[in-house]
């Protein structure tokens, strides 16, 4: 296939109103959800990026390079931020126990419920979606993952 057949097969970028107005939502969205959740943080005295570490690491403690990959940035910035959390008693490192010569970081007692206390002052997305069904909700959440490019 040449490349006037190729580009006459592509499809045309979704420019109309619909599509436009939805990218403008989703902007709206996560522009408050960041508003919030770095307000969230400050009167937990953290910055967004040592909050989402935090919360990262509630799940599973994790070594600076893991976490540097799911949050997309370099890891010497996430050392610097483990050691201000660690300053603060709120992460510790260990040695991971399937490779000892690699170090995770993981929150403490007081990491864990700080993260708890800091989720739980978030509302902003839990009160417009308490005002949909659980079916709505569902198909908002199947239709994220779909744009996504997720399983549901």
């Amino acid at each position: 296939m040449d490349s006037a057949s190729a580009a006459a097969s592509a499809p045309a970028p979704r420019t109309d109103a619909l599509t436009l107005e939805v990218v403008e939502l989703i902007g709206t969205v996560v522009a408050r959800y960041h508003d919030e959740y770095e307000e969230a943080a400050a009167q937990h005295s953290l910055t967004g990026a040592q909050a989402r570490v935090l919360g990262l690491l509630t799940l599973e403690p994790m070594p600076m390079r893991r976490i540097a990959q799911k949050l997309k940035c370099e890891p010497s910035n996430v050392t610097g931020i483990v050691d201000r959390l660690e300053v603060r008693g709120l992460v510790e490192r260990r040695p991971d126990p399937a490779d000892r010569r690699v170090k995770l970081a993981a929150p403490t007692a007081q990491g864990r419920e700080t993260a708890r206390r800091l989720r739980d002052s978030l509302d902003f997305a839990r009160e417009p979606l308490a005002q949909l069904s659980t079916e709505e909700r569902t198909v908002l959440r199947d239709l994220l993952r779909r744009m996504l490019g997720e399983a549901g």
